[in-house]
């Protein structure tokens, strides 16, 4: 009887090792995630931290795999995250159905916390930014910084840099048209020329190129860019117009080159081609690539898709459109989205309505580094207007349209693997 005993306390004690828990799981589905935003801030943390995590790539919506701890549970928590606790065996039960063959699913390492550095100015108003929304939100540390940064070569100190909705033109946003007489305009102008002449440039139009120029730069050596709305086709048609002048009087104080559009080079442009720029200083447009104007979608069916990649084959796309859901709600701005024409064919097109002909979601290499443009001003505010107060993410934390954001956020964590393809 004695031994009998022994032995059950034994087996216990064996059960109890086995069954001990080894690994917290972040699920990311939509039935089951309470704040899908702040599921990646505690990601990010826990890389902060040192923890190795595990992103699961299209498993249970791209879940999160990280080790047990319980500061990592107190965390969850704090921030209201949904988090399940795995024994070892369960963890290598999901490791290994993921693995298999038959499953388009992937594991991918995140090594170490991308230092992020946002692009944008100081006392920003009227505009607020997505990414700046979302990375407060989510509690991800970012660097806001500027032109004199940017020239300085202060980009070299990050990872990750977002284009805030800027206009890399010395057009002013063609908020002329609309705005001229308003404060912040006038305000907003006259800063951008004293920082010009600060830097030593007569122009705002030839400071915004030196910018658009580092920040290129910056990608080529290996960073990783994310911009969204005006600063994604305002940035490479300052790259495709260096040299030639584009800007109107109101703009620079003389008359553009009266033939400009000849001398446009879209080698010189990351994502698109062949444009046609708008010439009129009146209309609030760059050019041809934003589909804001020739949309024939209503609200209510303003949908795009999110493109399925084999996570195996393509783990880099794949990490960029987890999500869970691949429809997703458009929204506008400035920049809504890009003419599939004006498209680069090595260009990969992540979402788009392929009803309207648009892309929304597009993705890219140059040099040594990658960048992603996102058509859009708010995910989460269908027609954001000049003035109006920013998003409350309270509100809306399972969005879709915020979680594209953060998955460019983490990527550049994810060991470098030798593509397959």
């Amino acid at each position: 009887m004695h031994l009998k005993k022994s032995v059950y306390i034994f087996l216990v004690f064996l059960f109890s090792i086995s069954a001990k828990a080894a690994f917290i799981l972040l699920p990311m589905e939509a039935e089951v995630q309470q704040n899908h935003l702040k599921a990646y801030g505690i990601t990010y943390w826990a890389l902060d931290k040192q923890y190795k995590v595990s992103w699961l790539l299209n498993y249970r919506g791209g879940s999160f795999l990280l080790p047990d701890a319980a500061e990592i549970r107190k965390e969850c928590q704090i921030r209201g995250v949904t988090f399940e606790v795995l024994s070892d065996n369960q963890a290598n039960g999901i490791l290994n159905e993921i693995s298999s063959p038959s499953q388009n699913m992937e594991t991918v390492v995140l090594e170490k916390a991308p230092k992020i550095a946002v692009y944008t100015p100081k006392g920003k108003k009227p505009w607020d930014d997505a990414v700046t929304l979302v990375l407060t939100y989510a509690e991800i540390p970012f660097t806001a910084i500027y032109d004199e940064e940017v020239l300085s070569d202060a980009l070299l100190l990050y990872d990750w840099l977002h284009l805030h909705h800027e206009d890399f033109t010395g057009q002013y946003g063609k908020f002329f048209g609309a705005y001229r007489n308003a404060p912040w305009y006038i305000e907003q102008k006259r800063e951008a020329e004293a920082l010009a002449t600060k830097l030593g440039f007569s122009k705002v139009s030839q400071e915004k190129l030196a910018v658009a120029t580092k920040i290129r730069n910056f990608v080529i050596g290996g960073g990783f860019m994310f911009a969204m709305c005006s600063a994604t086709d305002s940035f490479d048609i300052a790259l495709a117009a260096e040299g030639v002048d584009i800007c109107e009087p109101m703009f620079d104080g003389d008359d553009s080159e009266a033939n400009y559009q000849a001398r446009i080079d879209y080698n010189k442009s990351f994502a698109f081609k062949d444009f046609i720029l708008e010439r009129n200083p009146l209309v609030y447009e760059f050019s041809d690539i934003d589909m804001s104007r020739k949309r024939k979608v209503l609200p209510d069916n303003d949908y795009f898709t999110l493109m399925e990649y084999s996570a195996k084959w393509d783990p880099i796309p794949s990490m960029l459109c987890q999500n869970h859901t691949q429809l997703v709600k458009g929204f506008m701005g400035q920049t809504t989205a890009f003419d599939s024409e004006r498209i680069k064919s090595n260009i990969l097109v992540m979402g788009e309505n392929k009803f309207n002909g648009e892309a929304r979601y597009i993705h890219g290499t140059k040099g040594k580094g990658m960048f992603t443009f996102y058509g859009g001003h708010d995910p989460e505010d269908y027609e954001h207007r000049v003035g109006d107060a920013p998003t409350v993410l309270d509100l809306h934390p399972n969005s879709p349209g915020y979680r594209l954001i953060l998955n460019n956020v983490l990527f550049p964590a994810a060991r470098k693997k030798k593509l397959k393809t």
